[in-house]
């Protein structure tokens, strides 16, 4: 799938709540139209990840996919979305520099382990607004 030009994709996991959140909190915040989205659950989700060899049992995070195969994941990706946003968004890609890898993953799979216990899950995937549907690529 080629992506339109200079946009990238977000592939979240649809039914859960965190994860909806925080595709909202993107949607608002991104000014610049960067981001498109789909969900993991998707065709063109788990197309995605087959094109990139990625497992999905794996896979328990967002996925920032740049057009072409580059791709990002867990807490490179939230960095790398937050780039995106501006200020003072923008100023966590310091964590880039401040915390090794392996630190901010860690905190972030304890998150992503424990995100349906703390913050729930639907039964199905999101529904966007339809003013909002050309930016999710999976309806």
């Amino acid at each position: 799938m080629k992506l339109e030009n200079g946009k990238k994709l977000i592939l979240f996991d649809g039914v859960c709540n965190l994860c909806n959140g925080a595709v909202n909190f993107v949607i608002k915040r991104d000014h610049g139209d960067v981001f498109r989205y789909a969900s993991l659950q998707s065709n063109l989700g788990k197309k995605m990840l087959e094109e990139r060899n990625i497992d999905p049992k794996s896979i328990d995070s967002i996925i920032l996919i740049e057009p072409e195969i580059a791709y990002f994941i867990k807490s490179d990706a939230a960095i790398e979305i937050a780039r995106h946003l501006g200020w003072p968004w923008k100023a966590l890609t310091l964590f880039n520099y401040i915390l090794p890898v392996s630190i901010r993953d860690g905190i972030y799979d304890l998150i992503a382990r424990n995100r349906y216990r703390w913050f729930g899950r639907k039964d199905q995937c999101m529904l966007p607004t339809p003013a909002l549907k050309a930016k999710f690529l999976d309806l």
